[in-house]
């Protein structure tokens, strides 16, 4: 154990019973609410292809989320670290999984592509080479045990 733990809680509650239960695969609702105290509730399912809602967030959609959530955390305190002021940050992830003839499956990888914008433009090739060190702070993906990619580069923005 370490000796500065963080500890969280949440809350998942199926709300996919039609009355029978799991008396078949397809008699069931995938649907259910993800709560923590203080926050909004998440409303989940499965992804459609499993027989979910998809307006809906499922949990694969999550898991790229949260990874690209913690890089980009991760990444904006590297920054301030460095000296490089970001005024802009936006992210499009991609994660492909697999699926095995048994029903189980997992992730092979997950791509970030992180654009970002710097105050400075005279700190661009610095601000771009500050992913490889954010993506090694980053809780989340140093937790899973498939890669996660960076293809990191520039927002041509217009200030308003």
């Amino acid at each position: 154990m370490g000796l500065n733990q963080h500890h969280y809680e949440i809350n998942v509650l199926w709300t996919g019973n039609k009355g029978t239960g799991t008396s078949t695969y397809k008699d069931y609702g995938r649907d259910h609410s993800v709560t923590a105290v203080g926050l909004p509730i998440l409303l989940g399912s499965a992804d459609r292809t499993f027989h979910g809602d998809r307006e809906r967030w499922n949990p694969e959609q999550l898991l790229v989320t949260a990874l690209a959530q913690c890089h980009m955390l991760s990444y904006l305190h590297v920054a301030v670290l460095h000296g490089v002021v970001i005024t802009r940050y936006e992210d499009t992830a991609t994660g492909t999984m697999v699926m095995n003839r048994d029903g189980s499956g997992q992730f092979e990888a997950v791509t970030l592509h992180p654009k970002i914008h710097v105050a400075d433009p005279a700190t661009e090739e610095l601000a771009l080479s500050l992913h490889a060190e954010a993506s090694t702070k980053c809780f989340i993906a140093r937790s899973v045990n498939f890669p996660v990619n960076h293809v990191p580069g520039l927002l041509g923005i217009t200030e308003d």
